[in-house]
């Protein structure tokens, strides 16, 4: 009944996805709707998979400085495992709110601040036990550290110098260390202060009525003088006194100049109303983070001027007002809700033939085949074969199956149990060739290779490209050398090649060699013409040697002659007329 029963202030896991891991959240108000369910407006935390790789390795940069100057157990005394373990207990604080149906809750958890005097590896004996470090801000992608952080440690400690002996003397410098104000030993009585102390409220109320601006903030007498007996007056009568060496006369001369009398006011007094408006609408945003509240809401305001106004507003009676609000809303709010254990199956169950859930699948030696193939893989998370139930994990195209110990780990905190085999290359100082030739194998073939706590491959899917050169393509590269200049142009890639001034040249230089103009297309003789041929000259037909051309017959340049785009034949690839002699056939077709 206990572990159903949610308040406000617990961490809790949300589910959004029956495939992707818990959120992390923590409940700050419970309200019902109009409808009579329940919302939960919850703080945001984040996962390491949840923010971009450069945050996360300045977030290992940040972890990396905290163990230099830290005691406890070091990264480098943890194993692989750990290591892995421990990147998934690690969260990021967000100032980001959010509503969420509460039917959404799963269990609870617990979320800390990194103590720094605490080793890391109590987090990893601790089930549902997350921390962390830094603040991520999700609109723009920032880590910042932890404003609340506890400030315990060697780096917070005071350096206390050895104490004199008697007779030494004390060579620092006094006026650097302490500034005195006040002297108990005065001659003066405790009546004679009190009295001083009356006469410089007095003066204060008066000068109040004679300043235009309080008169407006401060209209009737008795909101003067309780502005005049504030803490501001009485400290600049007290170093009054001080500064004059107890000299009653001396000092109320000072008190009431020949200008006027002296107008002492705090915090309190010098903002305005509007700027007091702000504050508390920051206070009620950010809490008592000054710095942020200065930053976005009084950023002319300095950050000793807000903590001082912080304080003397405390001692109002608008912040007793606010505060008794406050309380009656939270009395009106829900302060519990009870959710019951889900117990719906997960749609990520694998499930045999027949409809039942298999109760050993993939056990070994067993006689059934399934018709499913994730029936028949090893868990990918800690690679065993028997379970008494198993969930599909990642693309449906990879096949992938876990455990039900793995895809609990994996709903709770985000990543495989085990380090997948990308992190053991990063954790190893320098891989072998041998596994980066299988590792790179594989990629080729099209083998999932997984990611660090992710179900994606690492074999991305790209569109195949290839480029086709054609044959005149290859005999301009070697031609038009000069004009080219391949080097040169493959030094940038950016640079159009100006291909009209290659083919002029290309024309030239083949019609120089060829001995005639380039022609696009070769005529064919007509039928009649060859007959003719043949009749008139029977004697050269039997002179004619038909030879076939063996391999080691050396192969004529084909580079410059005319292109011919007859059909070839198998014989030295020469067309009809090329083979039996009649390239020198001339005929008309009067003839």
């Amino acid at each position: 009944m206990a572990a159903n029963m949610y308040r406000v202030g617990d961490y809790v896991y949300f589910e959004n996805s029956s495939s992707n891991p818990y959120l992390i959240r923590r409940i700050e108000e419970l309200n019902k709707t109009a409808s009579g369910n329940v919302e939960a407006k919850v703080v945001c935390f984040y996962r390491r998979r949840d923010i971009s790789n450069t945050l996360i390795m300045l977030a290992d940069k940040h972890a990396k400085e905290i163990e230099e100057e830290s005691e406890t157990t070091v990264e480098a005394d943890l194993t692989d495992k750990q290591k892995h373990q421990l990147k998934h207990r690690e969260l990021f604080l967000s100032r980001q709110y959010e509503s969420l149906p509460a039917t959404h809750i799963r269990g609870k958890c617990s979320v800390a601040l990194l103590n720094e005097t605490e080793s890391v590896l109590s987090y990893l004996d601790k089930e549902d036990a997350f921390f962390y470090s830094l603040v991520y801000d999700p609109s723009v992608k920032t880590l910042l550290a932890d404003k609340g952080e506890i400030r315990v440690g060697p780096r917070y400690q005071a350096d206390i110098p050895e104490m004199l002996l008697e007779g030494d003397s004390d060579e620092r410098e006094q006026s650097k260390l302490e500034v005195k104000v006040w002297d108990p030993n005065s001659p003066l009585t405790d009546r004679q202060i009190d009295q001083f102390l009356v006469v410089a409220r007095a003066v204060g109320t008066f000068a109040r009525a004679l300043d235009c601006s309080s008169s407006v903030r401060q209209p009737s007498l008795h909101m003067s003088a309780a502005a005049a007996s504030r803490d501001i007056t009485l400290f600049h009568a007290m170093d009054t006194l001080y500064r004059h060496s107890y000299d009653l006369s001396s000092a109320i001369s000072v008190l009431v100049p020949l200008g006027g009398p002296v107008l002492c006011r705090d915090e309190m007094e010098e903002w305005s109303a509007s700027e007091a408006s702000l504050f508390e609408e920051a206070l009620e945003k950010y809490g008592k983070d000054f710095n942020d509240i200065r930053q976005d809401f009084l950023p002319w305001k300095s950050l000793t001027s807000i903590i001082e106004y912080y304080y003397m507003w405390k001692t109002t009676d608008r912040y007793v007002q606010q505060k008794r609000l406050k309380a009656a809303e939270a009395e009106s709010k829900l302060k519990q809700v009870y959710i019951p254990t889900y117990s719906k199956p997960n749609p990520n169950q694998i499930s045999t033939s027949n409809g039942k859930p298999g109760a050993v699948n993939g056990a070994v030696g067993t006689t059934f085949q399934p018709q499913n193939p994730l029936l028949g893989r090893a868990c990918e998370s800690c690679y065993a074969t028997q379970s008494h139930q198993w969930y599909s994990w990642g693309p449906p195209n990879m096949q992938c199956r876990l455990c039900a110990t793995c895809w609990l780990y994996w709903k709770k905190y985000g990543g495989l149990k085990m380090p997948t085999q990308s992190e053991e290359e990063k954790l190893s100082p320098s891989p072998t060739t041998e596994d980066s030739r299988v590792r790179s194998h594989l990629s080729r073939q099209g083998m999932p290779v997984r990611n660090t706590g992710s179900p994606k491959s690492a074999v991305k899917t790209r569109q195949a490209f290839f480029l086709h050169t054609t044959y005149f393509t290859k005999f301009a590269r070697q031609v038009c050398k000069n004009t080219l200049r391949l080097r040169q142009a493959a030094r940038r890639p950016f640079v159009a090649i100006n291909y009209a001034a290659i083919r002029a040249e290309y024309a030239d230089r083949h019609a120089e060699l060829s001995g005639s103009p380039l022609k696009s297309k070769s005529t064919r003789k007509p039928l009649a013409c060859i007959i003719g041929y043949l009749e008139i000259h029977p004697a050269k037909k039997a002179n004619v040697i038909r030879s076939t051309p063996s391999l080691q017959t050396p192969s004529t340049k084909r580079m410059l002659t005319t292109p011919n785009h007859t059909s070839l034949s198998i014989l030295g690839k020469r067309n009809y007329t090329h083979h039996n002699g009649l390239d020198e056939l001339t005929c008309c077709v009067s003839d």
